[in-house]
Parts: structure tokens; C-alpha cells; sequence
């Protein structure tokens, strides 16, 4: 049974940080894309930033220059290192899992395609005040 559990969630100021984590059990894919969502009550939920298990990475350009996706296959860990946080990026993030999508796909934001994504996490709340 394929399981995605985030934590690291929380409450900060405008320019703190926060890191988040997925911790990933039970998939047998081969090759896989792993991502971090976000979102906002009425709003669809969108890619935040991907990463496939040949080290491609892609990232929404709202986040780019400020946040940092990696994966630790040691232990099976999806984190999300996000710097100089703002208002805007209040949110329930989650991480998704869905097959491998190939270094084009990635390129052309397919990793960012929520209703591709076979599993999910329960998420995580972000809160960044002014």
C-alpha cells in the first residue's frame, strides 16, 4: 500500500523559512516523478515543484530562485526547503506521486499535471503573515 506522509508544515513571518518533508512507502514504480502541490481554498491545486529518480527537477517560476526540491532515496524522503517565504505562498502543500514522465515530460510541465498524480499525501499547512 502506497503511503505519502508530509509533515513540516507551520506558521511564519514574510522572509522565514520552512522545510517540508514526504516520507514515501510502498510504490514499486521503476521510475517515478515525485512533486510538491499547493493549494488554496477555491483554487485548484498546482505544481510547485517536481523532481523524477533521475535527478531531473523542475520548478513552478513563483518559487524559483526561493525554493529547493530533493529527494533522499536513503530513506525514502521528499523535501521541499522553501526560503524568503511570502503571503503568497500560504497554502495546503502536498506531495503526489505518479509515474516516470521522461526528461521531455518534465521539461514541459507534465510533472505539474495534478490529475496525473496517482497518490497523495494528506498535506500540510503553510501560513506566511505580513
Amino acid at each position: 500500500q502506497v503511503q505519502l506522509v508530509e509533515s513540516g508544515g507551520g506558521s511564519v513571518q514574510a522572509g522565514g523559512s520552512l522545510t517540508l518533508s514526504c516520507v514515501a512507502s510502498g510504490y514499486m514504480y521503476r521510475s517515478y516523478c515525485l512533486a510538491w502541490f499547493r493549494q488554496v481554498p477555491g483554487k485548484e491545486r498546482e505544481g510547485v515543484a517536481g523532481i523524477d529518480n533521475y535527478g531531473i527537477i523542475m520548478y513552478d517560476d513563483s518559487v524559483k530562485g526561493r525554493f529547493t526540491i530533493s529527494m533522499n532515496n536513503a530513506n525514502n524522503t521528499l523535501s521541499l526547503q522553501m526560503n524568503n517565504l511570502k503571503p503568497e505562498d500560504t497554502a495546503m502543500y502536498y506531495c503526489g506521486l505518479r509515474g516516470w514522465v521522461g526528461q521531455r515530460g518534465m521539461e514541459l510541465g507534465l510533472w505539474a499535471r495534478r490529475e496525473d498524480y496517482d497518490y497523495w499525501g494528506q498535506g500540510t499547512q503553510v501560513t506566511v503573515s505580513s
